[in-house]
C-alpha cells in the first residue's frame, strides 16, 4: 500500500513527489513520457531556470528526487483508477497498485487550428503564452492567430514587446512556412505576412482517458474542479497542474511556476490527510 501514487511526470507531479519524499511517505510516480511542452526547447518565466530545456528540468528533478528512498519513479502509463473499499486502485503496466491517495498530474493535450505548417513550429516560433515566449520576439512583428474577443487583449499585452502586432483570423491563413528569422504566413487572398513569431489559441483536453471511471466534477472550462489544495470531488483524489482549476480562479493556470506550487500544496494536503486518518 502506497501513501500516494502520482500520475504524471511533469513539473507538478515531480514537485509533489519531492515534497512527499521529504516527509518520508511511500510514494510512486508513474510517468507515461507524454508532456504538453514536449516540443519546447526553452522554458521561460521560471526563476533560476529561465531558458532551460524542459527535458533538462525533468532530468534534474528526477536526480534530486532520487535522494529520497521512499519515492519510486516508473516509466509507465496508467490504464485505470478506481476506488476500492478504503483505498484507491491504480492499474499500470499490467499491475494493480493500491494507495491511500492519488495525485493526478497528467497534463493536457493541445489541438491547434488546422493550418498546414502551424504544428511544425509549435513550441518554438508558434506559442500560446506571451509570458513564456513573448520576450523572444522583442522588437519584431508578431501575429495573433485568433478570431475570438480575447485576441484584442493578447494584442494589447504584446504591444510593449513587439514592433507590431497583427491580429489575423486563422481561417484567413492558408499555410505557415518557417524562415531563418521567423515565419511567413501565406493568406488565402494571395498575400503573405512575415513575422518573428505567432500566437495561436489551441483547444485542449485533459490527457487521461481513465478519468471517466472516477466521475470527477469539472469546471465549465473542462478542467477538474478542485479546492486550493488540489482536492477533487472524489475523496483521496487530487489534481494539479494544467488539468486543475480551483473555484476561485477563472480558468486553469497554464504555468510552470503554478504547476510547481500546485504539486507542493497537494502533497502537503496528502500528508495532512494521512495524519488525520
Amino acid at each position: 500500500m502506497y501513501d500516494a501514487i502520482i500520475i504524471g511526470g511533469g513539473p507538478a507531479g515531480l514537485q509533489a513527489a519531492l515534497t512527499l519524499g521529504r516527509m518520508h511517505r511511500r510514494t510512486l510516480l508513474l510517468d507515461s513520457g507524454e508532456y504538453r511542452n514536449a516540443t519546447v526547447r526553452h522554458a521561460h518565466n521560471l526563476l533560476t531556470n529561465d531558458g532551460r530545456d524542459p527535458a533538462e528540468i525533468r532530468r534534474i528533478a528526477r536526480a534530486e528526487i532520487a535522494a529520497y528512498d521512499t519515492v519510486e519513479i516508473r516509466d509507465a502509463a496508467v490504464t485505470g483508477v478506481e476506488r476500492e473499499d478504503n483505498a484507491l486502485r491504480v492499474d499500470a503496466g499490467g499491475e494493480a497498485l493500491r494507495t491511500h491517495a492519488v495525485i493526478l498530474a497528467t497534463g493536457v493535450a493541445d489541438e491547434l487550428p488546422p493550418i498546414p505548417g502551424l504544428a511544425a513550429h509549435w513550441g518554438d516560433t508558434v506559442a500560446n503564452c506571451p509570458f513564456c515566449h513573448g520576450h523572444e520576439f522583442a522588437g519584431r512583428p508578431v501575429a495573433v492567430l485568433n478570431a475570438s474577443p480575447h485576441a484584442a487583449v493578447l494584442a494589447r499585452m504584446l504591444e510593449p514587446v513587439a514592433s507590431e502586432v497583427l491580429v489575423i483570423d486563422p481561417a484567413a491563413v492558408r499555410e505557415v512556412v518557417g524562415r531563418d528569422d521567423g515565419l511567413r504566413l501565406h493568406l488565402h487572398d494571395g498575400s503573405a505576412v512575415e513575422v518573428a513569431g505567432a500566437f495561436a489559441a489551441p483547444t485542449w483536453r485533459v490527457r487521461a482517458a481513465f478519468l471517466d471511471r472516477l466521475d470527477l466534477l469539472r469546471q465549465d472550462s473542462g478542467a477538474l474542479r478542485t479546492d486550493a489544495f488540489g482536492r477533487t470531488s472524489v475523496e483521496g483524489v487530487y489534481a494539479v497542474g494544467d488539468i486543475a482549476q480551483p473555484d476561485h480562479l477563472p480558468g486553469p493556470l497554464f504555468s510552470l511556476a503554478a504547476a510547481l506550487a500546485g504539486g507542493q500544496l497537494a502533497a502537503v494536503a496528502v500528508v495532512q490527510s494521512l495524519v488525520m486518518d
